[in-house]
């Protein structure tokens, strides 16, 4: 931390100084702010002073999420647990205090079976309704005279759980301010006291359906920690058994004496969540919202010539979201000096508003303020700059602040043949902006943005530069895989460079504001977006989630995204919420008008959307101040929609993987429909196994040991690997491959698995089938080519139809026999097009390491992702490989992320080992601030090691 603080001091007094002997003061300073941080994982009393001694603390560099880090041993040894679920209880629909009695007479009751959705064994009414479980238990002779925890599973919505008669825990609550709970698994002590143990025990659940089905759906795992899991971790599935809770960041860094007048700023671009933040023990302010960026303004509590201390307190305790959010200060944060008058935080901001090939205009506006007691009379120039780093146009305009005032300037700029920003060449220019007092410079920023034009409209869809455009769309959350949500500028923009490569080119970003590196990746690999402010509103989704603040918070955070975001060419929609709980009634259709006019206040250049779940015709007052409908699941309703409304644009904010074909169908025709967005483009942690695969011969409910961490429904793996479903809509987009072969994978019970939620077969690219020789297996081709062959061995398994009619695709029983396993895509004429080839491996008995990038930047925050593959010595992964890597790293850099895609692995993130996973692991260095050579090895157990080597510098 000491090289950061005199580095710090460095560049402050050589900028600010301007004394005899030292340069003259610089207009602004700006430097990341990330190094040398000091973190606690817990609360401790007086933390935000400046006299708390924080040495035994551990020092982290940001980003960092600790949520993602592993977890300490429990406190306490774990309770006897006992699983109550599997097996015949008695149900009754409705309500009565009395029925949670253990005496309660209950054989006239229904016997089901659990676990169990109502709907399998009730035919009544289940809308919004109460109903009623009773079981008698039998206490094992080992837990008799103990406290046990008794393992309901997961409870659709919301529960209330007694023993004799007693409540021994529930989640959610119940009307009139009903939560949900749904996905969070249900572990509730029962005192030894409560306990009888002579199999007369009786649990009685109280459970309340807010919306669709309800019951005692899945049954609970043991409770366990591995790496940053803990099965009881209250954030459940949601948060893919992490867990959050207080954790505390404190900087100490020397300023330098600085010149009267001298303005201090810092800003953070992300801290989830409900952050405090001291100077030198001076309460700076409070952030609850997790994903918006803020300043603070430093002046007033900063020691200039001495040592200054900042802390930070942040608290993600509760169930605070539905998907992974992570943990602490989790994007950069920046630290600003400027002189008393300065362009104010995020206040320049261009359009483009008249574009065609011999010019175009921009528009500037710079926001500029004095804090000074007197007027100043200031110029503003702003240049703008092209690719090359030329000059292509110029503008000068002056004005008046007065004391203590903010004022907004504007000037229009001419750029001759401009070169337009799109998805295939995303040109980029820079504005620099440059405020003067009479012949001295007093401050000036660079921004960078893009020229062109956007519009939509039902008669012509989406345009771009005046040409239609369809969005090949895919909805991401915000976490980094196996990094957790640390967004590290190359981990947001290797996200980006992924889902460009793999035939997408637009992304939401569900359900919040992305990080400023994830958008500025967008410009530079012309990847569209859709921006998005928040989860929900007034009603919350979790007890503890930002509807506790949104009242007294929307508008700040609202400002904040579109104000920070409103320059990059990429953003061509603004979302104001998904799926908002208020969206069918009157009440949130005047919050959305009053969203939408306040982002059409920010900036009226582009079009406002929401994504909202309709149902019937009650989400069309909300609809009515919307420039884009955004339907979620909902396509098969656009074209009945569009006879009512015909001016209505229509955008599939969310689809399943597995409706595909159907959603594009639409999106391919209607110029109404502009474009579909997956769920998911990129697998995440959080919202475990809604895209999960079980057997066949299991009822709904079904669980292993193994918890389910990932989502496991991205077109995209954790890791980044494709998947089937990336190749399925490569053929129905038309963009990418043309061909592909897949081999659905085979359960416990010997019969492919059934695919639930967001899911997709369990289909692989592999002919490596140990043990099922002889055994039919089938084989899914997906072509944009109108017939297909496949050829086993040399042996032609005949021709199959794979055009529109079939879905572009087309199916073989096929007796597996290891060799070659051969797909050709056939055209009218019946000649061969194109060709896919799986081939049996054998066992891998070496390993093989590709980093991404074999030189980086010796900054500290540079990234290089290593591919680890298992081969067989004939160049080809072992498919079947689980064998533990261990790896292990010299020179200036470290390893701060290990994964494998596996989304039931509950491995360490952090260690230096990792199972593969279908004979695939991930490693990912970082560097440090020294050049140098960072040397990789990997080891198995009876293979030959690798070696692989990455510059840093």
């Amino acid at each position: 931390m000491r090289r950061m603080v005199t580095l710090l001091a460095v560049l402050l007094v050589s900028a600010m100084a301007g004394g005899p002997g030292f340069p003259a003061p610089a207009p602004r300073v700006q430097q990341r702010f990330d190094a040398g941080w000091r973190f606690y994982r817990g609360d401790t009393p007086g933390a935000e002073k400046p006299g708390f001694v924080d040495t035994g603390w551990r020092r982290v560099d940001l980003p960092h999420d600790f949520s993602i880090e592993d977890l300490p041993p429990a406190a306490n040894p774990q309770r006897p647990a006992l699983l109550v679920v599997p097996g015949t209880w008695k149900f009754k629909l409705g309500d009565d205090p009395a029925w949670k009695q253990p005496g309660f007479d209950d054989s006239a009751w229904q016997d089901v079976t659990l676990p169990t959705h109502w709907s399998s064994h009730t035919t009544g009414d289940i809308q919004n309704r109460f109903g009623s479980y009773r079981r008698r238990i039998s206490i094992p002779l080992a837990m008799r005279g103990k406290s046990i925890l008794i393992l309901i599973g997961k409870v659709d919505d919301v529960d209330e759980t007694f023993v004799n008669g007693v409540k021994v825990g529930g989640m959610g609550s119940f009307p009139p301010q009903y939560q949900t709970a749904w996905t969070v698994t249900r572990r509730y002590l029962v005192p030894a006291r409560l306990l009888k143990g002579d199999g007369t025990d009786v649990v009685a659940v109280r459970d309340y359906n807010g919306d669709g089905d309800a019951g005692i759906y899945e049954a609970a795992a043991p409770p366990h920690r591995s790496g940053p899991f803990d099965a009881d971790s209250i954030g459940g599935t949601a948060q893919g058994y992490t867990v959050g809770g207080i954790g505390w960041y404190r900087k100490t860094f020397a300023l330098p004496a600085a010149p009267p007048g001298r303005q201090l700023s810092i800003r953070f671009d992300g801290v989830y969540m409900n952050a405090r933040f001291w100077l030198n023990g001076k309460l700076l302010g409070t952030h609850p919202y997790g994903y918006t960026s803020f300043n603070f303004d430093l002046t007033p509590y900063a020691r200039f010539g001495a040592k200054n201390v900042l802390a930070v307190r942040v608290d993600t305790s509760g169930r605070t979201s539905r998907w992974y959010s992570g943990s602490g200060i989790y994007r950069h944060v920046w630290l600003t000096m400027t002189g008393p008058v300065h362009i104010a935080p995020w206040g320049v901001y261009v359009t483009t508003p008249q574009v065609d090939a011999d010019r175009a205009t921009a528009r500037a506006r710079t926001t500029v303020t004095n804090d000074q007691a007197t007027s100043q009379a200031i110029a503003v120039t702003s240049r703008v700059l092209d690719g090359a780093g030329k000059t292509a146009g110029l503008g000068v305009v002056t004005g008046e602040l007065s004391p203590h005032g903010t004022k907004d300037l504007d000037q229009q700029i001419t750029v001759s043949h401009p070169k337009l920003w799109s998805p295939d060449h995303p040109a980029m220019y820079r504005l620099v902006s440059t405020v003067s007092i009479g012949r001295k410079v007093v401050d000036q920023t660079e921004t960078p943005f893009g020229i062109r034009t956007i519009s939509f409209d039902a008669a012509h869809g989406f345009r771009l530069n005046g040409q239609p455009l369809k969005l090949l769309g895919g909805c991401v959350h915000h976490d980094n895989g196996c990094l957790g949500s640390a967004a590290y500028d190359r981990a947001e923009e290797r996200r980006v460079q992924l889902l460009k490569a793999n035939g997408f080119n637009a992304i939401r970003t569900s359900h919040n504001p992305p990080s400023p590196a994830f958008l500025d990746a967008c410009d530079r690999a012309g990847m569209l977006v859709l921006d998005e402010a928040f989860d929900c509103w007034a009603i919350g989704k979790n007890p503890d989630d930002y509807h506790l603040y949104f009242d007294e918070w929307w508008k700040r955070d609202l400002d904040s995204m579109v104000q920070r975001d409103r320059n990059h060419p990429s953003v061509i929609l603004w979302s104001i919420g998904n799926e908002i709980p208020e969206q069918a009634s009157p009440e949130g259709a005047r919050r959305a008008a009053m969203l939408a006019a306040e982002v059409r206040a920010q900036d009226p250049t582009r079009p406002v959307t929401e994504a909202t779940n309709p149902s019937g015709d009650r989400v069309d007052p909300l609809l009515a101040h919307l420039d884009v409908a955004g339907y979620n699941y909902q396509a098969g309703r656009f074209a009945s929609d569009h006879a009512k409304y015909p001016d209505r644009v229509f955008a599939q904010t969310e689809s399943f993987p597995e409706a595909t074909f159907e959603g594009w169908a639409t999106a391919e025709k209607e110029t109404y429909d502009v474009g579909d967005f997956v769920w998911t483009a990129m697998d995440y942690l959080g919202e475990a196994g809604i895209g999960k695969t079980v057997p066949q011969s299991t009822p709904p409910g079904y669980h292993d040991d193994r918890l389910w961490t990932v989502s496991n429904c991205g077109d995209l793996d954790l890791d980044g690997v494709k998947r089937p479903q990336s190749y399925y809509r490569n053929v129905v987009w038309g963009v990418g491959p043309q061909l592909s072969a897949f081999v659905t994978a085979l359960g416990p019970d010997g019969k492919p698995e059934r695919v639930e939620g967001w899911g997709w077969p369990d289909e692989r690219p592999s002919w490596t089938w140990p043990g099922l020789d002889g055994k039919p297996l089938t084989v899914r081709v997906f072509s944009r080519y109108p017939e297909a062959r496949l050829v086993l061995n040399g042996k032609d398994l005949g021709v199959k139809k794979t055009d529109r009619a079939t879905r572009f695709m087309a199916s073989w029983e096929v007796p597996y026999a290891p060799g070659t396993l051969v797909a050709v895509g056939l055209d009218a004429g019946g000649k061969e097009r194109a060709h896919w080839t799986l081939q049996t491996a054998g066992r891998a008995d070496r390993i093989r390491l590709t980093p991404d990038r074999r030189v980086i930047r010796a900054d500290g925050e540079d990234l290089s992702y290593v591919s680890v593959e298992l081969d067989d010595g004939s160049g080809r992964r072992d498919p079947n490989a689980g064998d533990l890597i261990r790896f292990a790293l010299t020179g200036p850099g470290k390893i701060v992320g290990v994964g494998n895609g596996d989304p039931r692995s509950e491995e360490s993130y952090q260690q230096p080992q990792r199972h593969a996973f279908r004979g695939r692991a991930l490693v990912v260095i970082r560097s440090d601030n020294r050049g140098g050579v960072i040397q990789l090895t990997a080891r198995a157990e009876g293979m030959k090691s690798a070696r692989v080597r990455v510059t840093s510098r």
